[in-house]
């Protein structure tokens, strides 16, 4: 209503300027009857209430369009109504719509396009790798520690690059199940020992066998492998231990990782969670590549595992995982 008020405006501007003046005019001709003065100035705004309630109701909903933000892009291509604005409108929104709509499916294809590259890529490399250890597994010279070394990095960054990539489809790729935690987490443990060794860091689990969470293995596992790796890295030399425990709040299972690392600068804590950031440890650790807990966050959220982190530099750093539904 008032959008409609504003544009017709300088119509009854102009109607009113335009009443005074014949009025003005009768006046000079010395017309002194009232009724013969009246008459015009009320035919006048009689005919122009007639114009502007006819106009409000042709195109009300044109000006509800315009005032009102649109939600979702259907919305867009309603019909506005039947006056020549509206229906120019109507016109202009449709093909709008459908360079958009055009614009989306080609994107979208070429994205599910490089995606499924991506994957193709990651599973044809996963094959050297497996060759080059199988070839070097019986070695024991220190170049081939090295080796194995390189080798387990190059695994865990193509691994990094297909969760990445599927994220996007994460709905397509799920399968919510019950789990029991501590085997998975030991299996997780197992699989990366030569980690644990290399950095002179030590593992200990602290949960209770009896423990079974609701979440997808595949996802959680690779969750635990980013949180665990950091954990070592940054408590590399140290001969310390990396904690892996577990306890109930508000019938969550808070799954607790603690290191007692280098630890993350205060002015880093906020932002490590951000894509690509790599803060100040970033410029010592050169293979960090800021993508691990960004993807941690962003798995959790859609798991609806909250994760949160604490660490002070030199002391350590905490991360807990709040799991979902307990069963004991």
């Amino acid at each position: 209503m008032r959008l409609f008020l504003r544009d017709h405006l300088p119509l009854c501007i102009l109607t009113i300027i335009q009443m005074s003046l014949t009025f003005f005019i009768l006046w000079l001709e010395d017309v002194k009857n009232l009724s013969l003065l009246l008459y015009p100035i009320l035919l006048s705004s009689s005919i122009l209430l007639v114009y502007l309630i006819y106009r409000f109701i042709s195109l009300r909903s044109f000006y509800d369009r315009l005032s009102n933000p649109i939600e979702t892009l259907n919305e867009s291509v309603q019909v506005v109504g039947y006056a020549p604005m509206a229906e120019k409108l109507d016109q202009l929104l449709n093909i709008q719509f459908h360079h958009y709509q055009d614009g989306y499916i080609h994107y979208k294809q070429k994205l599910s396009d490089h995606i499924t590259f991506i994957n193709q890529w990651v599973h044809q490399m996963k094959t050297p790798i497996s060759v080059i250890e199988l070839t070097i597994q019986d070695e024991d010279a220190p170049i081939f520690t090295s080796i194995h070394e390189e080798l387990d990095r190059l695994r865990e960054g193509l691994e990094m690059v297909l969760y990445a990539s599927r994220l996007d489809e994460f709905e397509h790729d799920l399968h919510i199940e019950s789990i029991s935690l501590q085997p998975l987490v030991r299996d997780v443990i197992s699989n990366h020992k030569r980690l644990f060794i290399r950095n002179q860091v030590y593992p200990v689990v602290q949960i209770n066998p009896e423990v079974k969470i609701y979440s997808d293995e595949k996802w959680l596992e690779f969750i635990l492998i980013q949180l665990l790796t950091n954990a070592v890295r940054y408590s590399a030399g140290s001969g310390e231990e990396v904690v892996v425990a577990t306890y109930t709040k508000e019938n969550r299972v808070v799954l607790e990782i603690t290191d007692h690392g280098i630890g993350i600068p205060k002015q880093d804590i906020r932002r490590v969670f951000d894509p690509f950031f790599t803060g100040q440890h970033g410029r010592e650790y050169r293979e960090s590549t800021g993508m691990g807990l960004y993807l941690v966050k962003e798995i959790g959220k859609r798991l609806d595992h909250q994760v949160e982190l604490e660490s002070q530099v030199g002391v350590g750093t905490t991360v807990r995982l709040y799991l979902q539904t307990v069963e004991v």
